[in-house]
């Protein structure tokens, strides 16, 4: 994904990690998206979470920079020990999940949490490293569409929804995709545009165990579109 090296910032004298994306990386994000990611990570303000310091493109190459942290990764922790002792899991468990808790409030998932991007620094406190290539949650656009629909702002509503499935597509992850898909479904339910609902549940319908023709029949979301030729070709399963 990225090669990590040891850098000087000359301008404010200090080591900073200096994270370079490999190439192919690199070419599936491209510079835009790159640079709107670490925005997202780059707001990030807590205490167990690395800090994001610069970011850019140099030579074809995109980079970005964090604090350079004196300890080591969980990772290189467990292949010394194997094993930690229960109350050092639990603080490591806690702080990292308090990070986590507090980005996705923020609309942001970090979508890599492994050992080797917690860090473990030498006064005992845990961050989250990482969040450079963050992603903005579509979750959060789908709830706050819903919640418009209920109030009756329609033109809002749909922005919202549509918003979330732009961000995170089924074509990336096909069961939290579908599931803000679901919700958009609702959406236009909730702001009477059948149409728009059908043309959007359709593929639903294709990702095994998801949803089923059977429970277009019974979830009473759908009570709207009883009766439309093509929703009761779907409820039929064909």
């Amino acid at each position: 994904m990225a090669t990590v090296y040891l850098a000087q910032d000359v301008k404010h004298e200090r080591p900073v990690a200096l994270k370079v994306l490999l190439p192919e990386l690199a070419t599936s994000l491209g510079p835009d998206r790159f640079q709107r990611e670490i925005k997202l990570a780059a707001r990030l303000q807590h205490p167990h979470i690395l800090a994001v310091y610069d970011s850019g493109e140099t030579a074809g190459l995109l980079w970005f920079t964090m604090p350079f942290v004196r300890g080591e990764s969980l990772r290189d922790r467990l292949r010394r020990e194997h094993r930690l002792p229960v109350d050092e899991a639990l603080r490591i468990t806690c702080e990292a999940a308090l990070a986590l808790d507090y980005a996705h409030q923020e609309g942001v998932v970090h979508r890599d949490i492994k050992p080797e991007n917690l860090l473990l620094t030498k006064d005992g406190n845990t961050l989250v490293a990482d969040f450079g290539i963050a992603r903005e949650d579509g979750q959060r656009h789908v709830f706050r569409g819903l919640a418009l629909a209920y109030l009756g702002r329609k033109a809002e509503a749909i922005a919202e929804g549509e918003r979330g499935v732009a961000l995170w597509p089924i074509s990336r992850d096909a069961y939290q995709g579908a599931y803000i898909q679901h919700q958009l479904v609702r959406i236009y339910l909730l702001v009477g545009e059948p149409e728009k609902a059908l043309d959007q549940l359709e593929p639903l319908l294709k990702i095994p165990y998801y949803l089923s023709p059977g429970w277009l029949r019974i979830d009473p979301t759908f009570a709207p579109l009883k009766g439309n030729p093509h929703f009761e070709r779907l409820a039929a399963g064909k």
